[in-house]
């Protein structure tokens, strides 16, 4: 968490290209996490937090130390299907509490015979505070930027983002801007400069986004929806946080957080010529884009690191009355 000062300690995981031997590495790193944690000095009381289901190292070590695990799910699914069996069998094992960042994503990987809550990803203090004091303006800065936040992956709508700019090259007051979850030579390998249009900057990915946001008219989400169901969203509420609409997947986590029509749209991004008329409407009507702004600054004050807070410790003390 931002702004507080703790020790981090790292282990040893490394990805390869090659699945088994990315299997094989995420294995032996749990078992270092499970002997680093055995050799750590942690008081008794200590609440062993589980961010995601594969740190199961750290869940295993809490159950046998006999310290309260909590669990914080933000996956819908994991592959190979064995291996989310397991991680999933892991929990149940070892959890006293579960958490979820969406309605949605408990519905869809639930974990029976576990106390659960629901507990949504903060928007970042530093976001956060950058946001509070932006003046969403459309068009300030000459042009309507659209901006996307993604993986270099297609099943999160990088494609039909490609194809939107394509779409709107007629437009040249519209700007697209992509910027993508990886390191600059990651970027051109996944999308050559050939394959860009000319009215679409690409960026590698950024220690700062807000500054992206501060040039925002519009921030989209186009994961697809059979191929990639979104748990939150937290891209679309630091957007909205600095009062900028949005456009994200029917489906999931963001459903959740939008409303159709009211902080921004909620569009299938399969559907490209839907979303290219809704984009050429917004940028269209500025009145309509700063009444979503509002709206969308004042839903996005419902995910503050207090709000986090006073949900955490609500379901905290939910499981410690369980237990009394």
């Amino acid at each position: 968490m931002e702004g507080v000062s703790i020790p981090v300690r790292r282990y040893w995981y490394r990805r390869s290209n090659f699945r088994i031997l990315t299997l094989f590495s995420f294995m032996v790193s749990q078992v270092q996490l499970y002997r680093e944690l055995s050799r750590s000095s942690f008081p008794p009381h200590a609440v062993v937090y589980v961010n995601t289901l594969l740190p199961f190292g750290a869940a295993l070590w809490g159950r046998r130390s006999g310290r309260m695990v909590i669990y914080h799910i933000h996956e819908v699914s994991l592959s190979p299907k064995i291996l989310q069996s397991f991680l999933v069998w892991v929990a149940r094992k070892t959890a006293d509490l579960v958490l979820y960042v969406s309605e949605d994503n408990r519905a869809r990987l639930p974990i029976e015979g576990i106390a659960a809550a629901v507990v949504p990803n903060p928007v970042p203090d530093r976001i956060a505070s950058a946001g509070q004091f932006h003046l969403y303006d459309p068009m300030h800065s000459g042009k309507f930027e659209i901006l996307m936040l993604a993986s270099p992956r297609d099943f999160k709508g990088i494609p039909e983002f490609l194809e939107l700019a394509r779409r709107l090259s007629d437009r040249s007051e519209i700007h697209l801007r992509l910027v993508l979850n990886a390191e600059p030579h990651e970027v051109k390998r996944y999308l050559p400069v050939s394959e860009i249009p000319g009215n679409l900057d690409i960026f590698p990915r950024s220690e700062r986004p807000e500054e992206f946001y501060q040039q925002a008219d519009l921030v989209l989400n186009l994961s697809r929806v059979d191929q990639w169901i979104e748990t939150f969203g937290l891209t679309l509420v630091e957007a909205m946080s600095f009062g900028v609409p949005v456009i994200a997947p029917p489906v999931g986590g963001p459903s959740e957080i939008i409303t159709d029509g009211e902080e921004g749209l909620l569009i299938d991004s399969r559907d490209v010529d839907l979303l290219e008329r809704k984009v050429r409407f917004l940028a269209d009507n500025p009145g309509l884009l700063m009444q979503m702004s509002a709206k969308a600054r004042r839903r996005a004050s419902n995910f503050s690191f207090e709000s986090f807070a006073v949900r955490l410790r609500e379901a905290l003390a939910s499981v410690e009355a369980a237990k009394a």
